[in-house]
């Protein structure tokens, strides 16, 4: 495809996002299906083009002077891409496949575009409005904290630790630009592509296929360090899913003690066994309630229970922006109360002197602090504890980053990490001692 017909494309996927509110995956997904001359390399410069667009919807629009979708796109194509002006009247004109002739609106824009700095703050953070004092309420800076979502994401990666080290694993990946992080010792992260080019396909390569190397972002990969030193403990993993913090978990413990992992979702759990085949991972025992398994004989019983809990998924918004626009205050609710029931489930599992660790991929006090306040109240056995202590007592956090991260927590003991603080997405992660 000629770069006129992929902006094209990627201005009718927009268009439909912006009708139907629908997963833009799906959306892209049913452009493809429906398209099959397009190849792997236009469909991926497309999708790029579109999530770069919602990544900063709202400040492109602001700059363009235009809500449309034409508008958007070819914004981005502008202030994101660095397209000239030149070269973009020459795509969209081009016959029979391009979106057609710019305006002298569109070109006096995207030429010189309103100043983001004359723009209200929600639309400078690229947030819709109801978010904005959600945001003020967990920084000083709500603004820098929308616009860190504006960039693409790296790719993270985990070395497991049972089957490599991070040595062994950097040189398996050296043709990827993989380098070493300065928060976890066993990460390793590529560098976000650019505009023009695909990221790699980890999955296809010999390390992740031998175990060395999952995909983890790195945010997560610290989250799963609050559990501490649980070599030889009872952990379970409450809200398991895919499996990605159980191989962490596991791989943590050694292999040693017994990692239980548990979603009430029985099908979320499906990947999770090849997963753990690959990752060597033998101290792990699966209970899905598809099995009709249950979890009653672990009450009162667990060193330490994981709670991975149901959220917004604000945090992830870098790798999927449309959800920032899908997101609403009703379903913000229905997340909180799914939290609350997540936590009071959690709490029966934990034995006296255990430890429950809290963590969402949400930047929102409403579902990090106001839940564990509300949890206090109701468990009054329980109190809060330092999660960056335990992180520290794995021994797997690079030199200075405890440190670093002491100097995020707040009040609550609890530690928000964003891609504007760490360069992560974003994660609240808490623990809670029980006496």
């Amino acid at each position: 495809m000629r770069d006129s017909g992929r902006i094209a494309a990627a201005i009718e996927i927009l268009t439909q996002f912006e009708e139907r509110r629908l997963p833009v995956t799906d959306i892209i997904a049913a452009w493809g299906r429906l398209n099959r001359f397009a190849g792997s390399g236009d469909r991926a410069w497309i999708s790029g083009l579109v999530l770069d667009t919602l990544r900063t919807r709202r400040s492109i629009a602001w700059r363009m002077e235009s809500e449309d979708a034409r508008a958007a796109v070819l914004g981005t194509l502008r202030f994101t891409w660095d397209w000239s002006v030149e070269q973009i009247a020459t795509a969209a004109a081009e016959e029979p496949h391009g979106p057609g002739q710019l305006t002298q609106a569109e070109k006096a824009s995207l030429e010189n575009g309103r100043p983001l700095e004359e723009s209200p703050d929600a639309i400078g953070a690229d947030v819709p409005d109801w978010i904005m004092p959600l945001l003020a309420r967990i920084s000083d800076n709500p603004v820098a904290e929308g616009q860190a979502f504006g960039a693409r994401a790296p790719i993270d990666i985990r070395v497991n630790l049972l089957k490599a080290d991070r040595e062994k694993a950097a040189k398996a990946l050296a043709h990827t630009a993989a380098g070493t992080t300065d928060l976890v010792e066993n990460a390793l992260r590529v560098p976000a592509p650019t505009p023009h080019a695909k990221a790699p396909a980890l999955g296809a390569l010999p390390a992740f296929g031998k175990g060395f190397v999952e995909v983890q972002d790195l945010g997560s990969q610290i989250a799963a360090l609050a559990a501490g030193n649980i070599a030889g403990a009872q952990v379970l993993d409450l809200c398991a899913g895919a499996g990605g913090k159980t191989l962490a978990l596991g791989a943590l413990a050694g292999n040693t003690g017994q990692i239980f992992a548990w979603d009430a979702d029985g099908r979320r759990l499906k990947p999770i066994f090849d997963r753990l085949r690959r990752a060597g991972a033998r101290n792990v025992q699966v209970r899905s309630p598809l099995d009709g398994a249950t979890l009653d004989d672990l009450a009162d019983k667990m060193d330490v229970v994981f709670v991975d809990a149901p959220c917004s998924g604000s945090g992830t918004w870098r790798r999927k922006p449309d959800t920032k626009w899908r997101l609403s205050e009703a379903q913000l609710q229905r997340r909180m109360a799914e939290q609350d029931a997540v936590l009071g489930e959690a709490a029966r599992y934990v034995k006296p002197g255990g430890r429950l660790v809290y963590v969402t991929c949400s930047l929102f006090a409403e579902e990090n602090e106001d839940r564990l306040s509300a949890f206090l109240h109701d468990h009054p056995d329980f109190s809060l504890a330092d999660p960056v202590g335990q992180m520290a007592a794995t021994g797997l956090l690079a030199e200075g980053a405890g440190e670093r991260l002491s100097t995020l927590r707040g009040e609550s003991m609890g530690l928000r990490l964003t891609p504007h603080r760490t360069g992560t997405d974003g994660f609240f992660v808490a623990a809670l001692n029980r006496r």
